[in-house]
């Protein structure tokens, strides 16, 4: 509380601001972004009228002709000292607000904003604390990571919004707009504008919609938190409206896309980093489903337009389909986020699932499968094994590679070769230990050698297999380290 603290606490004690001792509220004029002050019409228990007014120290001090003193004293107001003492708390991160009053007509009962310009008495200022939650600061700095661009949009005084946005590290936090600029400024310019501006600041509802409009037309997707019911335009233009669930209005709740039940910004850092990891899986998911089946496809293929006998029994294909879809394919849906997921920049909205380098993964990991299973198949052939074993051997080793194949796709971004992605989770064990169990079972069990037509592999066979599937799991995580070499050389980034 700036100066006039203890005349505001002596009103406050005496009833005159809000006492219980019989003071009535006749009228108000309530707050509203347009003018930034509330004002109330009150009766005291003696029969005289008076009426407070709070708001926005500009707008406060623009309808006061003098200040109290002591009592009932007054003098003239000395605006540039008001004035000054604003920039002070507000320098220190405080909201300001003014407050003021006047004696009413003694036979008022309604109280109009035009009744107030130029009678008011400043009593004082108050000066209000709401330091950041520690976890904004920290989700702040991560969106920074992740190539989101954070920015404030309040209707704080200026200076209020700067110390606020210094302290919770945005970017540029020196220059701050305010809603006059925003109005002085034409479409093109305020879209200049606002993308090299973070902070914002005694701005309305109408301002936020023409900001998030300036940043569209920049062609970026934005997402904006809004509360009130004049937030609802610009929550409905955004790409991403979010409403405060706890303290927002029903029609922001209902223009809003999301609502954000704690009211806390870390949740929407962490909702980011949950969307991500989601498109991860999906991506993860068909990374691992094309190539697979690609390549068991690729195998039949060849063999009927080269002439050759096939390497593996239709009735063993479904087989291979039927244990490593329902098992393999989904354990990748339940992966948690990878390393550095809150390290890469957005992706382009345009982007396609099917892009170029999945198409070169499909025809890079489908080739391999095709070396492989008939390089095992001809193996076999060469060393005189039944044609049973050599479909089991072709079988089996569609299935191993498809293991090593859900080991690597589980780290698209980053490296396969340490513990922590060998260990993996207990989804992913749980559904190789299923796998490998099931495939045993078919090669080893005489009821279903019967009815799929496999024949025992020898100990050195298997692990022949397991060993190409070994060498084919090494050349795509080699591959794969090429190429993200590559791409953080082009774009000046870690890989």
């Amino acid at each position: 509380m700036a100066a006039g603290r203890d005349r505001v606490a002596g009103k406050i004690a005496g009833g005159t601001a809000q006492g219980p001792d019989g003071w009535r509220r006749i009228d108000a004029v309530p707050f509203d972004a347009a003018h930034r002050y509330m004002a109330t019409l009150d009766s005291a228990p003696d029969g005289a009228a008076q009426v407070h007014v709070k708001g926005a120290p500009e707008a406060v001090l623009a309808l006061c002709v003098d200040q109290a003193v002591s009592g009932d004293s007054t003098q003239p107001l000395d605006e540039a000292h008001w004035h000054a003492m604003v920039e002070r708390l507000a320098a220190e991160g405080q909201r300001v607000l003014a407050l003021a009053r006047m004696t009413a007509r003694p036979d008022q009962d309604r109280l109009e904003a035009g009744d107030l310009r130029g009678r008011l008495t400043l009593i004082g200022l108050v000066g209000l604390i709401d330091p950041p939650r520690p976890e904004a600061v920290e989700a702040v700095a991560e969106c920074h990571a992740a190539g989101i661009r954070v920015k404030m949009v309040t209707g704080d005084h200026a200076a209020t919004a700067r110390a606020i946005g210094a302290r919770i590290g945005l970017r540029n936090s020196e220059r701050v707009l305010t809603g006059n600029d925003v109005e002085t400024m034409d479409d093109a310019a305020l879209a200049e504008a606002a993308a090299g501006t973070d902070i914002f600041a005694r701005t309305s509802p109408a301002h936020k919609l023409r900001l998030v409009a300036a940043l569209q037309s920049r062609g970026l997707t934005v997402a904006m938190t809004g509360d009130g019911v004049n937030d609802a335009p610009a929550l409905k233009r955004a790409d991403a409206g979010i409403a405060m669930g706890r303290k927002g209005s029903e029609a922001a709740k209902e223009a809003a896309e999301f609502v954000l039940a704690d009211d806390n910004f870390a949740s929407i850092a962490a909702a980011v980093r949950e969307g991500r990891t989601v498109y991860d899986n999906i991506k993860k998911v068909i990374s691992w489903t094309l190539p697979t089946n690609a390549g068991e496809a690729m195998t039949i293929i060849v063999a009927l337009f080269a002439g050759l006998a096939l390497p593996i029994t239709p009735v063993q294909i479904l087989w291979v389909n039927l244990v490593t879809a329902i098992t393999l394919g989904l354990a990748l849906a339940f992966e948690p986020s990878e390393q550095g997921t809150m390290r890469r920049p957005p992706r382009p909205r345009e982007e396609p699932l099917l892009d170029g380098a999945l198409v070169w993964h499909v025809v890079l990991v489908s080739g391999l499968f095709l070396l492989a299973v008939f390089g095992i198949t001809f193996y076999a052939t060469d060393r005189g094994y039944p044609e049973a074993l050599a479909h089991t051997m072709a079988m089996n080793m569609l299935v191993v590679l498809e293991i090593f194949h859900l080991f690597f796709i589980r780290n698209i971004y980053g490296t396969s070769l340490t513990w922590a992605a060998a260990r993996g989770t207990r989804i992913v064990w749980l559904c190789v230990i299923a796998v490998v169990a099931a495939q045993f079972a078919v090669t080893y069990l005489p009821p279903l050698q019967s009815v799929f037509g496999t024949h025992p592999v020898p100990l050195q066979d298997g692990i022949l297999i397991v060993t190409v599937g070994a060498v084919f799991f090494v050349l795509i995580e080699t591959e794969k380290q090429m190429r993200l070499a590559l791409g953080a050389r082009q774009t000046g980034t870690r890989p």
